[in-house]
This record gives C-alpha cells, sequence and structure tokens, in this order.
C-alpha cells in the first residue's frame, strides 16, 4: 500500500493575452502549490487490471483522470515491452469538483508519480510531466511539483518562490465549466504580458516573491466573467472582501484571500455561512507528494 497526498493550487495570478489559432489561451499565471487537497491510496493487483474507487464521485472510472493516467503511464511503459502488475487506485475527494483549484488535475499527477514509483517504470519527472500535459495543461506543474510562474498554455514553468502566506478558500457549492469560460465570446482575452523581471523588480532573485508584489500584479482575467456567470461565485467573493482582498483561483468557484497567520485565516473560516464550504491551508514552494515521495526514495 502506497498513500500519497494530491495537493490543490491556487492562481494567485491569471492574465488571457489572446487566443491561439489551436483553440487554446496563451495566458500567464502564479500556480502556488497547498499543503492541503485529496489523498490516493495505491495497491497492486496480480491480475493485471487497473480500478479506481472513486466513492461519491460522480464521474464514470473511463472518464477519471486517475484512471486515465494510470492506463496512459502503462500504456508508454509497455511501449518498453515490460510487462506491469494491476493496480487499485482508492481516491478521497477534499476538493471540490470544479473549484478551480486543481483537484482532478492534482490527482492524476499524483497517480503518474506514485505509479511510478510503485511499478518502478522509472520515468523522469519530464517524461511524467509531458504525459500529464496530454491529459490536461494544469497537469504537469503537479507532477513537477513546485510552485511556479507559467506561460505558453501553462507549460512553460519557472519555479519561484512567495513569501509564506495562510489561505482561505471558499467554495460556494457551484460546479464552473472551464470549457464553457475559455470559448465564452465576453472572456478577456488582451491582457498585457508581464515578465518575470517586473515582478522581481526591487528585489533579489534568491529571495521569496514578497506579499506586497503579489498583491500589486494580482487578478483574475475570467473572475468578471465567472461572476456574472455565476452569481453565487460573486457573493462569496463580495463576503471574503470584507475581510482581506479577494479572487477568484483559476476558471473554477472557489475564491480565495491570503493573511499573515493560520490563526487570522481560521478567524475568519469560523464565520463562513454555513451554505457555503471553507478551508485554510498554507502556501508551500515544494509538493506535499514530492516531499513524501523523496522520503520513500531516501529510506529504500
Amino acid at each position: 500500500m502506497l498513500t500519497l497526498p494530491a495537493p490543490a493550487k491556487l492562481n494567485l495570478i491569471l492574465r488571457i493575452l489572446g487566443r491561439r489559432p489551436d483553440g487554446y489561451h496563451e495566458l500567464q499565471t502564479l500556480f502556488q502549490i497547498l499543503d492541503y487537497g485529496d489523498t490516493l491510496e495505491f495497491s497492486l493487483r496480480n491480475d493485471g487490471v487497473i480500478s479506481v474507487d472513486a466513492g461519491s464521485l460522480d464521474v464514470l472510472e473511463q472518464d477519471n483522470l486517475v484512471y486515465r493516467a494510470a492506463l496512459l503511464l502503462r500504456k508508454s511503459v509497455q511501449k518498453q515491452n515490460v510487462a506491469l502488475p494491476g493496480a487499485h487506485i482508492h481516491l478521497s475527494k477534499k476538493l471540490p469538483h470544479g473549484g478551480g483549484i486543481g483537484g482532478g488535475s492534482s490527482d492524476a499527477a499524483t497517480t503518474l508519480l506514485g505509479l511510478n514509483y510503485l511499478w518502478q517504470c522509472h520515468l523522469s519527472i519530464e517524461n511524467l510531466a509531458e504525459l500529464g500535459r496530454q491529459l490536461g495543461a494544469d497537469i504537469p506543474v503537479f507532477v513537477r511539483g513546485h510552485t511556479a510562474w507559467a506561460e505558453g498554455v501553462g507549460e512553460k514553468l519557472t519555479p519561484l518562490c512567495t513569501e509564506k502566506r495562510h489561505y482561505l478558500i471558499v467554495a460556494p457549492g457551484c460546479q464552473v465549466s472551464t470549457a464553457k469560460i475559455f470559448s465564452h465570446s465576453r472572456l478577456t482575452r488582451d491582457s498585457t504580458a508581464i515578465t518575470l523581471a517586473a515582478l522581481r523588480e526591487g528585489q533579489l532573485n534568491e529571495r521569496p516573491l514578497s506579499s506586497e508584489k503579489l498583491e500589486l500584479f494580482s487578478g483574475n482575467d475570467c473572475q468578471a466573467l465567472v461572476e456574472s456567470l455565476y452569481p453565487e461565485v460573486r457573493d462569496a467573493r463580495e463576503w471574503l472582501q470584507q475581510f482581506a482582498p479577494a479572487q477568484l483561483t483559476g476558471t473554477g468557484a472557489c475564491v480565495f484571500a491570503a493573511f499573515e497567520t493560520e490563526q487570522a485565516a481560521r478567524a475568519v473560516l469560523a464565520k463562513l455561512p454555513r451554505k457555503w464550504q471553507g478551508f485554510v491551508a498554507s502556501g508551500v514552494q515544494v509538493s506535499p507528494v514530492h516531499q513524501r515521495l523523496a522520503k520513500l526514495t531516501s529510506s529504500d
């Protein structure tokens, strides 16, 4: 049995620069990895079957990113004529579906990392990230496992350190369709590009990106459209805005605000209206799944 976390992420910055000929969007975003997320348990099967128990998650197995990631990894490795055992994967969900905090993408990334270890495939992080990219644009950042500045469609990643902050994430209870948002005629697609140099201006490169810098460049080009289509998202953000600057993450339903201390974030969580769900998490530079695998590898 191998148990691994699948952490959430926040988009502290999200700018849509334009639409590409292939239909994808050029964007810039800052992925902040969190210390909170789903959990996956892996066990080997002798019959060669891959099975997934996702609990109450209402997704067909063949559509589940965890199942698809496992199949893709096995197919990739078996091209080398290596026979692999099967696997049973139990997924314990904490992260809301369609929340914009990377739940499905992170689950898929942890599946690639976990089965690469359990099956002893010995694929590099680069190889695993490329497999992940075939399944979803956000999966490579979870495979690589670092808070990062991203460009292109999200695949050009530069690891970036941020000051330690604590976040309150609020889920208003609706699911936002990423495809619907990115295909909508009213989505802003003409933001001006910024540079890492601009983000780091006035700071030494080895120092974490300050909260003041993050607040200066923060924002989400999808927020206005999402709030117009899903009023409950607007309501949740406006409630959270009473306590700290709040914004949408990704193209999902969740909104978040940063606090200097965990205590301050939890004090606001205690006031959260019962109609919504929320959780407090801290930003980390290295993904919890990478931290866990590093310990396992060092003890092997």
